[in-house]
């Protein structure tokens, strides 16, 4: 019988020794794996949900939206806003300070099958290519700038790292009479850009 006993606790011992082993070899290769997931895969993954997941993104202008990722491009993401008068946030990824939402979201949208594989135009689309659909287009929109402050007007054109702002009253049409100055604005000076409800990229 202690011989039996023995054996029994020789195996329970092993048992636990490799259940422990398997676990952490379990560890080290989810966090080989996370360590390859890029903020933007993580964006990519909230845009393809199933279901729509209300997030807050905290810009580096200390501005805060919350609303729901629509799409996604390779340096930006479009934010559907929850407020009154809804609209969409055009968002430059390098100006998000973070990104707040429930743990489920989170977890969801660092697992690979959670991740969308989406070789369309959409997740290939640069900032300055969907300004420029907004340029041709003369969609109104306001520019919010990382040092804090935030200017209304029409893009009259977009260069490949900057755009040039006729900058007039929300509200206004970009008319010579209406425009009070004109900027030149680098894409690295932009937090994100606002536009009025109704209004979209054709693009996303």
């Amino acid at each position: 019988m202690r011989w039996e006993r023995l054996f029994e606790d020789l195996e329970g011992q092993l048992a636990a020794e490799w259940e422990s082993e398997r676990a952490a070899l379990d560890s080290e290769s989810e966090r080989l794996r996370l360590s390859r997931v890029r903020l933007h895969d993580r964006l990519v993954a909230f845009a393809g949900a199933a279901v729509s997941e209300t997030v807050s993104v905290a810009l580096a202008d200390s501005s805060v939206l919350r609303g729901s990722v629509e799409a996604v491009g390779t340096d930006f993401a479009a934010l559907r806003l929850e407020t009154p008068t809804g609209g969409l946030a055009l968002v430059r990824t390098a100006a998000v300070a973070s990104l707040t939402t429930s743990e489920v979201a989170l977890m969801r949208a660092a697992r690979p099958d959670a991740q969308r594989v989406n070789a369309g135009l959409a997740d290939r689309l640069t900032l300055g290519f969907v300004l420029r659909d907004l340029a041709r287009r003369r969609v109104p929109v306001r520019a919010h700038g990382l040092w804090g402050g935030a200017e209304s007007g029409t893009i009259d054109r977009v260069g490949l790292d900057h755009l040039d702002l006729a900058v007039h009253d929300a509200g206004a049409a970009r008319r010579t009479g209406e425009v009070h100055a004109f900027r030149l604005v680098p894409f690295d000076a932009i937090a994100w850009l606002s536009l009025e409800r109704g209004e979209s990229p054709a693009l996303l």
